[in-house]
């Protein structure tokens, strides 16, 4: 993948619905070049597929967060059960280093993801914890 795939996919980011007439003209080269990249990054695989963002899934769960959890001993596996049962918990993460898990939460208020903070840390086994709410999206993908 070379600098104008990159620029490509930063544009079909932006717009997955700009025909390839637009996008050429975005990045200065022919239609036809467009046309032929995007066959070969759909061919190797490198996208997927495109999708379509309604506004009830950016306003969904407004308040969000990542908490970072520390687990005792083995109760990795136990412990991600539980947390799988949590409605709230939008993803889970292993991970290595300092942290077990990083846990994606998405609420309607603060009160809401306070309780889910609470319900998490009396989990029996998580041993420590941090928390940050994300507050605005500056890149996505």
């Amino acid at each position: 993948m070379d600098n104008l795939d990159r620029k490509l996919i930063a544009a079909l980011r932006d717009n997955a619905r700009a025909g390839f007439s637009d996008l050429a003209a975005l990045l200065g080269v022919s239609r036809a070049t467009v046309r032929a990249r995007m066959q070969k990054l759909e061919a190797s695989g490198d996208v997927q597929g495109y999708k379509v963002v309604l506004k009830g899934d950016v306003v969904e769960a407004p308040v969000r967060g990542l908490m970072m959890v520390e687990i005792e001993g083995r109760g990795t596996e136990r412990i991600l059960r539980q947390l799988n049962g949590m409605s709230e918990l939008v993803r889970l993460w292993s991970t290595n280093g300092r942290w077990d898990v990083i846990v994606e939460i998405g609420t309607d208020t603060l009160e809401e993801f306070d309780a889910v903070l609470f319900r998490i840390r009396r989990l029996d086994g998580v041993t420590r914890s941090e928390t940050s709410l994300l507050l605005s999206t500056r890149k996505s993908r």
